[in-house]
């Protein structure tokens, strides 16, 4: 009975404080002494892994680049010794139907077959390739056709604005260009465009005014 108030009371207590509470009960039934340990553990609703951090950005985002050792380039680098042709995406995204987070690299082959190759970003190993079917397969030819930059380059290029963690083609439009997205540590994701060309980095002015347009709407 002792022991049981004992142990009530330092539950109540790290109910109280939040935290964790070890309680050390002793026992004198049959005249002998025994010590029996009782941890509490008790887990915060309000603190969760992939809170949002201060500044409104996903913290889980941030995790997901940090954590990649394999950059953009080289993840395409490492899918195109796997399938040959012509890279025209690479993502960092979660694999499907699991939590795992890998490199989605989307190749174009000679064949005009569309390959999506799922690459390690722990190691640069290839775990796995299979075939899509895509319908915009002549529309990417031109719009390729003639360009000196590739995806591998584009990524490259928008490296020196953070770390990229998606670079894909957008053949939409009369100015087709790279769009490669980046993300520093602690800092809201940005989109850039990459000619096609000359590799030059600018900023998506389009995809910053739907962002000013949806804080707006926010504001609302």
């Amino acid at each position: 009975m002792k022991r049981n108030i004992v142990i009530a009371a330092v539950t109540a207590a790290a109910l109280i404080g939040g935290g964790t509470a070890t309680a050390l009960a002793t026992t004198g039934d049959d005249g002998g002494s025994a010590r029996q340990a009782a941890d509490t553990q008790l887990s915060n609703d309000d603190v969760r892994d992939d809170q949002d951090g201060a500044d409104g950005q996903d913290d889980g985002d941030d995790a997901q680049a940090a954590s990649s050792k394999v950059t953009a380039p080289e993840a395409i680098a490492s899918a195109l010794k796997h399938t040959s042709g012509t890279a025209v995406s690479a993502e960092l995204d979660d694999e499907d139907d699991s939590d795992k987070v890998v490199w989605k690299v989307d190749v174009l082959s000679g064949d005009d077959t569309w390959h999506s190759v799922s690459v390690d970003p722990a190691n640069g190993k290839v775990l796995g390739a299979h075939t899509d079917d895509e319908d915009d397969t002549a529309q990417v030819r031109a719009a390729l056709k003639g360009s000196s930059v590739t995806a591998e380059d584009a990524a490259k290029a928008a490296a020196a604005k953070g770390v990229v963690t998606s670079v894909g083609l957008d053949e939409d439009g009369k100015n087709t260009s790279w769009e490669a997205e980046t993300r520093k540590s602690g800092g809201a994701e940005q989109d850039w465009k990459v000619d096609l060309t000359s590799g030059k980095v600018t900023a998506d002015r389009a995809d910053a005014q739907d962002d000013d347009a949806d804080d707006a709407d926010d504001q609302d």
